[in-house]
């Protein structure tokens, strides 16, 4: 049967993407491969994105490497398929290198030592995945490497991704790394002393980690935030007592299939009419333009913690949206960022940004600005805490809000001026809704 050649290229996975990070390849020279199997999974600076296969057929070449940048429209990998492949330009390049092999024949004994030291490493390489197996026990409060892919297997699996070693880079757990703990390959997987155990030992070890995908991504954005915006910060502290008790009554009585309501749908909602009489507060600012693009539409960006990093779903035009809504669709977008499965349409076009700390609480913070936009709200944990009314201490639950903004377009007054409005509704919650 007549065998080709199928080169394929790093495909255009969103609007405006012009390039993608090597996260994982999930698959290796020599593997067979069905039509639509994943092969790849890629970062952008939008999504991670798993590529599937486009042909059945035998992997016979990968390109590039975790942390690897490959451009849109690149080769990245090539099968044997049945047939003549894709004829166009890969398969006669493929065929080009053994070309000059006919006057390198002349000169045997140099191409040949070249071949002969590659199988004398093999050996040692493959015995080097089995002590690479060993080292499970991550250095505290580090989570495990893996894609969106391994971590779904893992969770129908029932199996911690805390337990498995992994051997790619920075010890990222590949399919192959969790095949292995599947078949009893890593069954030692917490050796630590328990605690309270009475002996210690000194530990010195290290570990080095390269930073790429997504935390290198945040790292990018941090650093273009931080180092061209001049932040500046407003703190408040909110009586949310009366909303507590709106919170419990509209969950004790929630139409049949509705969310139950957090805080924040309803900080949603004080947004939406703080930011129409604050409009300077929703906006991006071009600075290489300077431009200000005020938006009448609230695009609230809520800030995620997953697994793989921090991301920011989009809740788009909260204005249209009654409470109910705005619970279901940030359920929504911020559900599917945990799983790996938001689009970009999901991660992008914010106007402004809700960062919370949750149970985690905090008195305080300085969050950074998710730029181009010029302001973030930080909402924290509300806890009963001693006031003084009327000249009475009496228990009250309050909330802390913390907030930075762009100080080259927002003015000091402007920003304190939208958290006083914010403050204002959740004090008073009837008046979220008239």
């Amino acid at each position: 049967m007549n065998m080709g050649t199928f080169a394929f290229k790093m495909p255009d996975i969103g609007e405006g993407v012009v390039e993608g990070e090597v996260v994982e390849w999930m698959v290796a020279v020599g593997d067979s491969v069905k039509e639509d199997d994943p092969i790849l999974s890629v970062m952008t600076d939008k999504a991670t994105v798993e590529i599937p296969s486009p042909v059945d057929g035998k992997v016979t070449k990968v390109i590039g490497e975790a942390g690897d940048i490959l451009p849109v429209g690149v080769v990245c990998i090539e099968f044997e398929v049945d047939g003549d492949g894709n004829a166009s330009a890969p398969a006669p390049e493929a065929k080009a290198d053994p070309a000059p092999a006919p006057a390198a024949k002349e000169s045997k004994p140099e191409p040949t030592p070249e071949v002969a030291p590659a199988p004398t490493p093999a050996p040692k390489a493959a015995a080097t995945p089995a002590p690479a197996a060993a080292p499970v026990a991550r250095a505290p409060g580090t989570k495990a490497l893996a894609s969106p892919a391994v971590r779904q297997r893992a969770r129908e699996a029932n199996i911690s991704l805390d337990h498995v070693a992994g051997s790619g880079p920075a010890g990222r757990i590949s399919h192959a790394d969790l095949d292995a703990h599947i078949a009893g390959g890593a069954s030692g997987a917490s050796r630590a002393t328990p605690m309270g155990g009475r002996a210690r030992t000194e530990l010195n070890g290290t570990e080095s980690m390269k930073v790429i995908g997504l935390r290198r991504k945040i790292a990018d954005s941090m650093i273009a935030s931080y180092s061209s915006i001049p932040h500046f910060s407003y703190f408040e502290e909110v009586d949310v007592t009366a909303l507590e008790e709106l919170r419990q009554h509209l969950n004790a009585t929630r139409p049949e299939g509705a969310p139950k309501l957090t805080y924040l749908p309803f900080i949603m909602q004080a947004l939406v009419k703080a930011l129409a009489q604050r409009p300077e507060c929703n906006a991006l600012y071009d600075d290489e333009a300077n431009v200000v693009t005020r938006h009448e539409a609230i695009n609230l960006g809520i800030a995620t913690q997953t697994d793989r990093g921090l991301f920011v779903p989009v809740v788009k035009h909260v204005e249209a949206m009654d409470i109910w809504q705005s619970a279901t669709e940030m359920g929504r977008v911020t559900g599917a960022t945990r799983d790996g499965k938001a689009g970009v349409e999901d991660l992008t076009g914010s106007t402004f940004t809700i960062t919370s700390l949750g149970r985690l609480g905090g008195l305080g913070a300085t969050p950074i600005i998710n730029k181009p936009e010029v302001g973030i709200l930080g909402v924290h944990n509300a806890k009963d805490r001693a006031v003084v009314r009327d000249g009475a201490v009496v228990i009250r639950r309050m909330m802390n809000l913390s907030s930075s903004w762009d100080h080259r377009v927002v003015d000091g007054h402007d920003g304190a001026t939208l958290v006083q409005l914010v403050k204002t509704y959740l004090e008073n919650p009837a008046t979220i809704f008239m």
